[in-house]
């Protein structure tokens, strides 16, 4: 196996880069690529990390995870980008400068018609192919909001014109047994609506669960900006159970992710930005990270910048809390927390 530059080596890890574009400036945007592969043949798990360039936990994790001792303990190949997105690597920011928008939006959806590619198109498109041509499964890390607990989340697998019921539903229960290998708590993606208005069905988790039909979560390892040692080290225990799940360790490999927060309700979620406020003004959270919130219990408080209260907010499903949104200044309809709120629908959906 080759990606780019580098080329795999029996028991060994080796380096090199993938050339994603040309730059303006005559030189090349590269993206970084570890190869271990094993002594014996086995499946390929592909690695990515930061293609939101301040999400550096997961850039980190990935790195961290690539050793000498790994490859020679193989069965099979481990692919490892640790940074998608070198521009915005350089700045410590989500997005790149190519256009100054969200590099993990433009991964391919056959039913879409996007026009003239912009180059984060291309760049995504080539990763794509090389995903597709060899990968047997993707982990894609990522870190969510201000203080988030570390969550997976999970995308609902499509039946219709790609594959059956039956095909859906085992590919469903293939990456439901990844994620819950790798230790965090799992949560649905947002619910489809919100979900194609965000654009997420052309992210990588989503194209390549969706469209090339290979098995792929998304862990959010924390906090943004920088390293958090605790999701990190938690990754990396997580990353090498993954391999053991399908076959590229041995099962006396596989540890117990002790850093990994439980799951604080018993029945499935889904993520979601709520509740809203209707009232601008200055947001007191009454809730933090990881409390479990009832149907239409109190979240916040909106008050006057004199401090004067004047109303408050409360949640319209039961659930727990992923994060408290950014900032305290809210707008109209501005969302307020990041949850995990109870989910009754199917994890398979006929598209």
């Amino acid at each position: 196996m080759q990606i780019g530059t580098a080329k795999a080596h029996a028991g060994q890890l080796t380096e090199g880069w993938f050339d994603a574009t040309e730059l303006p400036t005559g030189s090349t945007e590269r993206l970084p690529v570890l190869i271990a592969d094993g002594v014996e043949d086995g499946p390929t798990l592909w690695i990515t990390g930061s293609i939101h360039g301040n999400e550096v936990t997961g850039l980190a994790a990935a790195q961290d995870v690539m050793t000498e001792t790994l490859a020679e303990r193989l069965a099979g190949t481990v692919v490892c980008l640790p940074n998608l997105n070198p521009a915005g690597l350089r700045r410590t920011a989500r997005t790149s400068y190519y256009h100054d928008d969200d590099p993990n939006r433009y991964f391919p959806e056959p039913t879409e018609t996007t026009g003239q590619a912009r180059v984060q198109e291309r760049i995504n498109e080539r990763l794509f192919e090389q995903i597709e041509d060899t990968a047997d499964a993707v982990v894609s890390l990522h870190t969510a909001g201000v203080d988030s607990l570390p969550f997976s989340i999970i995308e609902r697998v499509h039946y219709g014109e790609f594959r059956t019921e039956s095909e859906a539903r085992e590919l469903a229960a293939t990456v439901q047994r990844l994620a819950d290998a790798f230790g965090l708590p799992t949560v649905l993606e947002f619910e489809a609506e919100d979900h194609e208005t965000r654009r997420l069905h052309r992210s990588l988790g989503a194209a390549t669960l969706n469209v090339a039909g290979i098995p792929t979560f998304t862990p959010e390892l924390g906090s943004h900006t920088v390293v958090q040692e605790r999701p990190r080290e938690s990754a990396v225990v997580g990353l090498r159970n993954v391999m053991c799940e399908l076959g590229l360790l041995d099962e006396s490999d596989r540890k117990p992710n002790a850093l990994a927060p439980d799951s604080p309700v018993p029945f499935p979620v889904r993520r979601a930005d709520h509740p809203a406020t209707e009232t601008a003004g200055i947001v007191r959270h009454l809730v933090d990270t990881g409390d479990v919130i009832e149907a239409d219990e109190p979240v916040a408080e909106i008050v006057t910048p004199h401090g004067t209260r004047k109303t408050t907010i409360h949640s319209d499903h039961a659930g727990y809390v992923l994060a408290r949104r950014n900032g305290v200044a809210v707008y109209e309809n501005d969302s307020l927390l990041s949850m995990a709120v109870r989910d009754t629908g199917d994890t398979v959906v006929a598209r």
